[in-house]
């Protein structure tokens, strides 16, 4: 397969999506231009459904779906649209839903209104609907007050918006919250509003910074409307455009605004009568200043204003042209509003319509304007959905860059050697900075050595979208303290680029990886308030000379064991004196020079007796995330992962966990979380666990594991029966014809001391199907198997109490007892806890 080969088969070239609250599809548009299928597309009022059936939206009519989306019907019609699809065009997932929710809520005055209330949690449909349907992506767009505004969740609990859909999405989408004036990114007016941009944690590599648009410089309203012909008669609309016209209003207001100059209101007139007024009994009666946008009129070398549902009368917000004296005409509000001219507003073609004499092209707008106008007003810009449809198509296009498919370009090309590789990365930056950094880690014949291992883009994503935004200081300082060839950059330099000066270190060991990464940064747009300095140095030992703001990176896993003087100078003067792990060594030393620290490490980290030092240390502070990535952190790595934020010096308060392995988002107290009445931490820990727990008593026996049998020292016949997992039952030994393995005798053997105890518990090891039972005589057991002891010779364990091991509660509680591990599940000192007996 060629590198460049397009992630695409025959009958996958079709892409999705699904609108709610779509209005007349102004923004969805954008989505059509770019060639996606619209499977469904939810709106209450019929009429302004109809503009999407007049742009033929959907594929099939049954799509267009007019309902109310607090309703299960109108969701079950939008599972049969995808059923349908699935049916016709053997689609597995929808791409993309996009929902727009009603904002008229959203306010901070109105936050304790109930009916406001109500209406604001019309996104928690929304969020349903993604929970239901899980596209790949999603994008909400809505008011600038949208993520602090209430709503009712489908818990039933009040909270702000971003609350509910981080409880509800985060466990299963990176989600990245940004407000932004849509003039910065290709809409010719005003307009700021919030843009929430999920991707499904499945669809690795991919980021919602991904996905989101580019900047672009932005262009004055003589640029956009300005080729546009004056219109001077009332109410006539230009000949050669029937959409470029405007409402007729009462000739006593020409006064107001025929002298204006522009950026003027028409209350700022010196003369009394040209000032907004009524005449009551023949006086003049002056109109309320009560917001300064009122009859203003706009500048031709500004951005052109935001556009607002009354758009049609002066004494709206900032209506007035720079030059006419009128509102603007529907064709410009459409150019402000970026609605291309292919946009139809009829069932008449616009051919037809614009060969209409002007008394029947009146006729047509006396009934069609208001509703076109007001739809713009509460649209989104078609080009603001057709960049994020751009920038996703493009990414469900881009090619498949397997481990498989990078190893071989490697081989074909050598890159194991650091020239050849340093070469290919100068010539390839067309392949952009996540697949050459990808390439450059699977090069590195050290990475084993150097526990170097690559660091997905959508998994540094997941870490640095929780990091804080640290606003409002004159200089940030971040330090990658084990950078590699830099996978972390690209979303740090996006999380940050709108701080007004930023420093980030990065340190490496490895001075070929850092000739690498100064390669790789030529690929990357760096913003000039963004400097990188690049530091030779064992992070361990390099002595660094200021506090860091940010401190995010994956250390090395790997036990120091042959150098014992450099594990030594390790450990000077550190508090960690029993592991020999590297990543413990980072934890505490990040700890020393970092506010805010985040490490990928090992997921032993937060159970494994090696590590109880390192989380009496992380306790201290506030643990604000915690994620666990499981395996799925990092592919062909056999190792599970998990990832701390923590506030150093901040009190423990609440703990966020993420869990990829349950697709969940929970929030926990950190005290409950690392509650020591337990060995270690428990992020899985829940109601149901509290209840058997409070029935038993905990800490009673000790573990033992043999670690000297194997295949190559046991025998198919013997005297003493070895016992390995598959034999323990339910408190029973259970027989295995052909399975059983003996040694004729236990000297020197560790587990010999065990032979013939009666008293010692046999569970099995590497396992969530708990069971126990008793040494039976001459028999001793291998490593698959723990061995228990009362640490009170008096303790009397009863077969009801071994029987209970054997039940759906206990191995329920299990699970979540051993943070449903799938590798570190060895029974030790600190999980052997948890074999108590009940009260």
């Amino acid at each position: 397969m060629s590198l460049l080969s397009p992630r695409i088969h025959k009958e996958r070239l079709m892409k999705t999506y699904i609108s709610l609250f779509s209005s007349a599809g102004v923004g969805c548009y954008g989505f059509q231009l770019e060639l996606f299928h619209c499977i469904a597309t939810v709106e209450l009022l019929e009429k302004r459904l109809n503009i999407q059936r007049y742009n033929h939206k959907c594929d099939y009519d049954s799509g267009y779906i007019c309902g109310d989306m607090t309703l299960e019907a109108t969701k079950e019609q939008i599972e049969t649209e995808i059923q349908l699809f699935r049916n016709h065009h053997h689609i597995t997932d929808v791409d993309v839903l996009i929902a727009t929710p009603p904002c008229q809520g959203m306010s901070v005055a109105n936050l304790k209104k109930g009916d406001e209330l109500k209406r604001n949690s019309l996104v928690v449909e929304s969020l349903i609907m993604v929970q239901r349907i899980r596209p790949k992506f999603f994008v909400f767009e809505n008011v600038r007050a949208f993520l602090t505004s209430a709503c009712t969740d489908v818990d039933g609990k009040n909270k702000a918006i971003r609350e509910a859909i981080d409880r509800n999405l985060a466990g299963t989408y990176n989600i990245l919250y940004k407000i932004v004036n849509f003039k910065d990114y290709g809409n010719p007016s005003s307009r700021t509003r919030t843009l929430v941009i999920g991707v499904r944690k499945d669809v690795v590599e991919v980021t919602p910074f991904d996905i989101f648009p580019d900047k672009t410089k932005t262009v004055t309203l003589r640029e956009s409307i300005g080729h546009l012909p004056a219109l001077t008669v009332m109410g006539a609309s230009a000949p050669e455009d029937i959409y470029h016209n405007f409402r007729s209003y009462d000739e006593r207001m020409v006064p107001w605004i025929e002298n204006l100059h522009e950026g003027q209101s028409a209350f700022d007139n010196p003369e009394p009568e040209r000032r907004p007024h009524m005449i009551v009994d023949g006086v003049i009666v002056p109109n309320a200043q009560k917001n300064g946008d009122k009859y203003t009129r706009q500048y031709w070398n500004r951005v052109g204003p935001c556009i607002h549902t009354r758009n049609d009368i002066l004494a709206s917000q900032n209506t007035i042209h720079p030059h006419d004296n009128r509102v603007f005409s529907i064709r410009e509000v459409m150019i402000l509003m970026s609605v291309p001219a292919s946009f139809e507003w009829s069932a008449i073609p616009y051919e037809t319509l614009n060969a209409y004499s002007q008394e029947e092209r009146k006729r047509f707008l006396k009934r069609e304007e208001m509703n076109i106008r007001q739809t713009l007003g509460e649209a989104v810009p078609t080009i603001i959905f057709q960049k994020i449809a751009h920038k996703i198509s493009r990414v469900i296009d881009r090619p498949v860059l397997s481990d498989s498919v990078v190893k071989k370009l490697i081989i074909d090309n050598g890159l194991t050697s650091h020239e050849k590789l340093l070469s290919f990365i100068k010539d390839n930056h067309r392949l952009g900075f996540a697949a050459l950094t990808k390439i450059a880690e699977l090069s590195n014949a050290m990475r084993e050595d150097n526990a170097a291992f690559y660091t997905r883009q959508d998994i540094c994503y997941a870490i640095i979208s929780r990091l804080p935004d640290i606003q409002g200081r004159e200089v940030v300082n971040i330090l990658e303290p084990s950078i590699g060839v830099g996978n972390f950059l690209p979303c740090l330099i996006q999380k940050y680029a709108d701080n007004q000066s930023v420093n980030i270190d990065v340190v490496d060991i490895d001075e070929n990886s850092l000739e690498i990464l100064r390669s790789l940064l030529a690929t990357l747009r760096v913003p000039k308030n963004i400097h990188i300095n690049l530091i030779h140095a064992d992070t361990l030992l390099h002595q660094f000379d200021r506090i860091y703001d940010v401190v995010v990176g994956n250390p090395p896993y790997k036990k120091l064991t042959n150098n014992k003087k450099l594990l030594a100078s390790y450990k000077a003067g550190l508090h960690n004196q029993v592991t020999n792990n590297l990543f413990a060594f980072f934890i505490e030393k990040t700890l020393r020079v970092g506010h805010y620290v985040s490490l990928i490490v090992p997921k032993s980290l937060i159970n494994a007796p090696e590590f109880n030092q390192t989380r009496s240390l992380l306790n201290q502070s506030k643990i604000s995330h915690l994620f666990d990535f499981g395996e799925k952190g990092f592919k062909g790595v056999l190792i599970e992962t998990v990832c701390f934020i923590v506030e150093n010096g901040v009190l423990p308060s609440e703990t966020v966990v993420e869990s990829y392995i349950t697709g969940t988002n929970r929030v926990l107290e950190q005290s409950y979380l690392t509650d020591n009445r337990f060995p270690y931490w428990l992020p899985y820990r829940n109601e149901d666990f509290d209840r058997v727990a409070e029935q038993m008593t905990f800490g009673i026996f000790t573990a033992f594991r043999d670690r000297y049998l194997t295949k190559s020292n046991t025998s198919p016949k013997g005297k003493i029966r070895v016992l390995k997992s598959r034999n323990i039952g339910n408190n029973e030994v259970v027989d295995i014809p052909g399975y059983d393995c003996y040694v004729n005798e236990v000297e020197g053997i560790p587990v010999g001391q065990f032979l013939n105890d009666e008293s010692a518990i046999l569970v099995p090891n590497l396992t969530y199907n708990p069971r126990a039972c008793r040494m039976p005589r001459n028999s001793i057991a291998d490593g698959s198997v723990a061995i228990l002891k009362t640490l009170d010779a008096n303790l009397v364990i009863t077969d009801e109490d071994l029987e209970y091991f054997g039940t759906e509660e206990y191995r329920l509680f299990y699970s979540i007892a051993r943070n449903r591990a799938s590798r570190s599940m060895n029974i030790d000192n600190n999980s052997v806890f948890f074999f108590g007996i009940r009260r």
